[in-house]
């Protein structure tokens, strides 16, 4: 093993990648390795009887995909559908899953030490589902990333869209097999 993947490794152990997004006014970053692909916003098929947050489904490729509009499950009054607005295609636990923002901003890597834990908050707030604040930059450019665990947030008791359904045909029925 040479001195750079040596070097490599361990920056890899310190350091993550994450895709920064925006919901109104304020910026969010889950971990880039969930990301499959970031689509334009396109119309949903909606289906009866689900929450307003999950906008409904589309056809990508032949894979049936849900999506969940981050901005309403976050109650966010002034969510408007723009040229900037879009769906992050995520692959968690082997489910596709699609999720809408306001926009895309950026892939930031943060070390360590640019991660500080979570404020506890003594109110129902669940807020499991945010890992910690990241800091970027300095001085009067210096902003605050609110670090999403997408998995967590996707499979909350109220949206349920990985470890329910992955592996599960429509109704949550078990997938259909070839030759039954």
């Amino acid at each position: 093993m040479g001195v750079m993947e040596r070097f490599d490794s361990k920056q890899a152990l310190h350091a993550r990648e994450y895709l920064t997004f925006r919901l109104d006014t304020e910026e969010y970053g889950i971990d880039i390795l969930k990301v499959q692909e970031i689509r334009g916003y396109e119309n949903v098929t909606r289906i009866a009887g689900t929450p307003p947050y999950i906008r409904g489904v589309i056809n990508l490729r032949g894979v049936i995909v849900p999506i969940v509009d981050l901005r309403m499950k976050f109650n966010l009054v002034n969510a408007k559908f723009d040229d900037f607005t879009v769906a992050i295609i995520l692959n968690l636990a082997g489910r596709t899953v699609g999720a809408v923002v306001d926009s895309v901003s950026d892939v930031l890597e943060l070390d360590r030490s640019q991660i500080k834990p979570v404020p506890q908050f003594q109110t129902m707030l669940d807020a499991d589902y945010i890992t910690g604040l990241g800091s970027v930059g300095t001085g009067e450019e210096a902003r605050m990333l609110i670090l999403l665990d997408i998995d967590k947030l996707m499979n909350s008791s109220d949206i349920a869209l990985v470890a329910n359904g992955a592996g599960r045909g429509p109704g949550g029925a078990p997938p259909l097999r070839e030759g039954r």
